[in-house]
């Protein structure tokens, strides 16, 4: 079943247990699947918001564009890769197979620290360049902009922490397929997120 069709459903009408039906709940997905896809939608209007904000504010005079940090785009770099490696894990996973299944979705998770550093290291080496959060508004949107995205980062990353603690416990393949997948299709919508925000931010 479709996303949209899943967040557009009308769980009050369907029937209870009636002439010995069996119960059946109000999603045919998984409740962690549907959670997801709210949370989904609900973090996309927020960076909209931001992001129609961004544009608006940068047409007043007092607005004076950032540098674009070359670091960015090394960040931009091991976040994809992060991505790819949740995929070949969900992959992996799908296939029922053990195989490379840890390297893979661990490896997904370091590379994703491994972009929250750099992004902090960005922040060190524009504050030592005097762009201060309260410089001007184009340097209070990027923080902002940045910090917010890092902060969904750590909120998947606890819970890819905790399926890969169940990964290294010896789980298998089938018991932790729902996790990996969830943390796959996040880790797709963050990297979105963050090549829409970095095209705006090195375009302006």
């Amino acid at each position: 079943m479709s996303l949209y069709k899943q967040l557009t459903d009308k769980p009050w009408e369907r029937k209870g247990i009636l002439g010995g039906l069996n119960p059946e709940g109000a999603f045919e997905s998984p409740p962690e699947r549907v959670a997801l896809g709210f949370f989904l939608v609900i973090a996309s209007v927020i960076f909209s918001l931001l992001g129609v904000s961004y544009v608006i504010r940068m047409s007043l005079p007092d607005w004076e564009p950032l540098a674009d940090p070359s670091q960015l785009w090394l960040n931009t770099g091991l976040l994809f890769i992060s991505s790819v490696l949740f995929q070949w894990a969900r992959n992996t996973a799908k296939a029922g197979k053990q195989k490379n299944l840890i390297t893979a979705f661990v490896g997904g998770g370091v590379f994703a620290l491994l972009f929250i550093m750099g992004q902090m290291l960005t922040w060190d080496s524009l504050q030592e360049a005097g762009y201060l959060v309260t410089s001007n508004p184009a340097n209070s949107f990027f923080y902002l902009l940045t910090g917010l995205h890092i902060a969904h980062l750590l909120g998947g990353l606890w819970v890819w922490s905790k399926a890969s603690i169940r990964l290294l416990s010896g789980s298998k393949p089938e018991d932790v397929s729902l996790s990996i997948e969830l943390c796959t299709l996040y880790w797709h919508f963050l990297l979105i997120i963050w090549l829409v925000m970095f095209a705006i931010l090195s375009n302006t």
